[in-house]
């Protein structure tokens, strides 16, 4: 919106003509993103508490965990308002890439906050029952993947890329479609998966969203993407406002998560988060890199796939509990242990996906 606004003021004062430049303009949706966050936060927090809605904990989970019972929950519904709020106010409303993740984000969000609903205000302890909720993912992630379908403007854009190579590709077509579902049904899912400690989920995404950005601009610039050796998709470089938006959003939702969480995220973050991930992957063409800097994400929906297949097939556990980060809690880690190393190693997969521009 400021974008347009500053575009007709620089007609009649060049000055005007800085905010067409799109590393300024992520700059500043990071920084509004970040401001609605932390100036947001403690009302809402308020809020929340006010309402009682609060967090429910498993008894069978690890002990430490009983003292969260009633921590403000559905914080996620800030990160998306700043999310919003901030590619509203500065990216290019007329790209069409910028509209499919803001409606994927929030159509995810949306599906998320009637699961925490029903979870935390009505108290179901069901919430949105698996497969409704999984039909509802199902029409956002399968309307995401059409649109962006029917939108192609280049062979490039539905043709799957494999990192470290070079000429080592595969033209889609119409698998395109399945491909985009499973990633952004996917990868929403395993964020929510892995949002079980304090700040565990929320700075992985974080660390992504800004890696996916820098994938962003070097896809949407026809040098740089010619130098890398990466697809260059007109548009996509002004996906990195929205990137930046979500990097601003999450670190001021973790101003308040940081352990002891003063409010937790919910499904209405965690689906909404994962989705936008997914949905930015697919758009600038890096799928596969993904799952390399999103390996913490990967780890925690591996580690529950096995162990429900384990018992059910040989009725033994293969971790003590899962996901995987609460098998380390009942070996005796520290909870900000778990948090701090998972970061770590997100750290170490964002550089190593990274050196994919690179190293090909």
């Amino acid at each position: 919106m400021l974008r347009h606004v500053a575009a007709w003021l620089a007609e009649h004062y060049s000055g005007f003509n800085v905010f067409g430049y799109l590393t300024l303009r992520a700059i500043l949706a990071a920084l509004t993103a970040l401001a609605i966050s932390l100036v947001v936060g403690p009302a809402m927090i308020r809020k929340l508490a006010e309402y009682q809605v609060g967090q429910r904990v498993r008894s069978d989970g690890p002990q430490s965990h009983l003292s969260k019972a009633g921590t403000p929950t559905m914080g996620g519904a800030l990160i998306l308002a700043a999310i919003v709020a901030a590619t509203l106010l500065w990216a290019d409303l007329s790209n069409r890439f910028v509209w499919v993740v803001l409606l994927v984000t929030a159509g995810f969000g949306l599906i998320g906050f009637w699961d925490d609903y029903l979870k935390l205000v009505v108290g179901d302890s069901r919430g949105l029952i698996a497969r409704y909720k999984y039909f509802w993912q199902s029409v956002a992630g399968l309307g995401a993947a059409v649109a962006l379908y029917l939108t192609t403007q280049s062979p490039v854009e539905t043709t799957l890329y494999v990192p470290f190579f070079k000429n080592v590709l595969f033209p889609l077509g119409l698998w395109f479609l399945p491909l985009t579902y499973f990633v952004i049904v996917g990868t929403s899912n395993a964020v929510n998966l892995t949002d079980g400690l304090d700040g565990l989920a929320i700075m992985p995404a974080v660390l992504v969203a800004g890696a996916l950005g820098v994938f962003a601009y070097a896809s949407g610039n026809v040098v740089f993407s010619n130098y890398l050796g990466i697809p260059y998709i007109a548009g996509a470089g002004e996906v990195l406002v929205i990137c930046a938006a979500i990097f601003g959003a999450g670190l001021g939702f973790l101003w308040f998560n940081t352990y002891p969480a003063q409010v937790f995220m919910g499904d209405i973050g965690a689906l909404a988060l994962g989705a936008a991930l997914g949905v930015i992957a697919v758009i600038v063409r890096q799928e596969l890199v993904l799952v390399i800097m999103g390996g913490v994400f990967v780890m925690e929906t591996v580690s529950v796939i096995l162990q429900v297949a384990s018992f059910k097939l040989r009725g033994k556990r293969i971790f003590r509990m899962a996901p995987i980060h609460h098998h380390y809690e009942l070996k005796g880690w520290a909870e900000p242990k778990v948090i701090v190393r998972f970061w770590i190693i997100t750290v170490v997969l964002v550089l190593l996906g990274l050196a994919t521009l690179k190293l090909r």
